[in-house]
Formats: structure tokens, C-alpha cells, sequence
């Protein structure tokens, strides 16, 4: 039972990493602010529910394998390397292109 409380608190302490270290992850917290607020005003159906949620989650998991391979990528290559700098570019497009794909389900659902 401890190795799963230390699992989840070791999972917190990785959100609270890319909430503290990556500046877009504020503005993925306030689209999801936003995205829940307004299916709780607009009172979207349970199928639009779950386009939005999954939405959210496929933005922050790409958010948290952004951070990770970074991190990573920082602590092995510290100088700059052009496969490095195409791994981080590819990592964050990745990020982008669920962003992008949230907002258009969102419209989809809201409009």
C-alpha cells in the first residue's frame, strides 16, 4: 500500500513539475477551466462530456511528455545538439497539434 501512495505522490509531484516549469501549461489550465466551466453552464450532453475530457487529457499528456523528454534531454545533452533541438521541436509540435485538435472539438461541442 505505500509503494502506490509513493507512486501517486511521485505522479502530483510531476504535475506540479509542469505546472511550475512550463509557462503554456497556464494556459492549458485555463483552457481546462474554461472548457469544464462552460460544459457545466451550456449543460452539454454525456458523448460531448467525453470529446472534451478526452480532449483535456490528450493535451496534458502530450504536455507531460513534452516536459519529460526536455528534462531529459537538458540533463544528457546539456550543449546544444541539432537531434536534440529536432527531438524538443517534434515533442512540442506534438503538444501543439492536440492543442489545435482540442479547440476545434471544442468549437465543434460550444458552437
Amino acid at each position: 500500500m505505500k509503494g502506490r501512495i509513493r507512486s501517486f505522490r511521485y505522479a502530483f509531484n510531476g504535475v506540479a513539475v509542469i505546472l511550475r516549469t512550463q509557462p503554456n501549461a497556464r494556459i492549458h489550465l485555463l483552457a481546462t477551466v474554461v472548457a469544464v466551466g462552460l460544459g457545466l453552464l451550456l449543460g452539454i450532453s454525456g458523448g460531448e462530456w467525453l470529446a472534451i475530457i478526452l480532449a483535456i487529457g490528450l493535451v496534458w499528456v502530450a504536455e507531460g511528455f513534452n516536459t519529460a523528454l526536455e528534462l531529459l534531454a537538458d540533463r544528457v545533452a546539456p550543449d546544444f545538439h541539432p537531434l536534440v533541438g529536432r527531438a524538443k521541436d517534434s515533442a512540442a509540435a506534438a503538444v501543439l497539434l492536440a492543442a489545435i485538435a482540442s479547440v476545434v472539438i471544442a468549437l465543434i461541442v460550444y458552437i
